[in-house]
């Protein structure tokens, strides 16, 4: 029974274009027969809390014998890092929110990267390796190849690193920007370019599922 785990953390829930493009490839996932299932964590409407300790950055058998931490917050991690291994496929939407990641998804990220567990640390634990992971990234201003904002996005590079490199998953961006054209009048003259590159980023979004159901 293949399964996607599709990831939100957009605090915008209508008009939120990372929402609707995940939306887009979850459609087309679940269009491909009965037995395409989906977990959907919603990070806005049900937001983590974020690590009750630095020591549940490590594996128990990493920690002094004098740690004890709150068993909440140990079953949780645990809970969060075996809906990750249970999936065939991860889908993320992570808008870029002041440059950077949502904090609501930050704080996903912070419990499922554990070394010697979901990440290599003195062997080579890497149980997610090659398994199919999209982050799916709107961006409100321009991020063009030479543009002054093109270094900007520190959102997608540390997901790229941390699920790439740290838990070897091959991982995909689609990507659209100028998303705050609609709305900034210095923008204005970017809207016909933000609406291709949301379409061209719906389309991709379906193509991948529809790749990712058949592989």
């Amino acid at each position: 029974m293949p399964t996607l785990l599709h990831l939100d953390s957009s605090s915008d829930v209508h008009e939120s274009r990372s929402r609707a493009i995940t939306r887009a490839f979850a459609d087309e996932w679940a269009s491909a027969g009965d037995d395409f299932t989906i977990v959907h964590r919603d990070l806005h409407a049900d937001p983590l809390p974020h690590l009750a300790s630095s020591w549940l950055h490590w594996p128990a058998s990493m920690r002094p014998d004098d740690v004890v931490l709150p068993a909440e917050a140990e079953a949780l991690q645990a809970a969060l890092i075996e809906e990750l291994l249970s999936a065939d496929v991860l889908l993320v939407a992570a808008p870029l929110y002041n440059y950077s990641l949502p904090s609501s998804l930050k704080a996903w990220v912070d419990n499922i990267h554990v070394p010697g567990v979901t990440a290599p640390f003195g062997s080579d634990t890497q149980p997610l390796a090659g398994r199919p992971a999209v982050i799916v990234t709107s961006r409100g201003a321009i991020y063009d190849p030479g543009s002054p904002q093109e270094t900007w996005d520190h959102g997608v590079p540390p997901l790229k690193l941390i699920l790439g490199e740290a838990l070897g998953m091959d991982v995909e961006v689609i990507a659209t920007s100028r998303t705050l054209a609609d709305f900034l009048p210095v923008l204005a003259d970017e809207r016909p370019r933000a609406l291709e590159e949301f379409s061209a980023a719906l389309d991709a979004a379906r193509l991948a599922a529809r790749r990712l159901t058949t592989r």
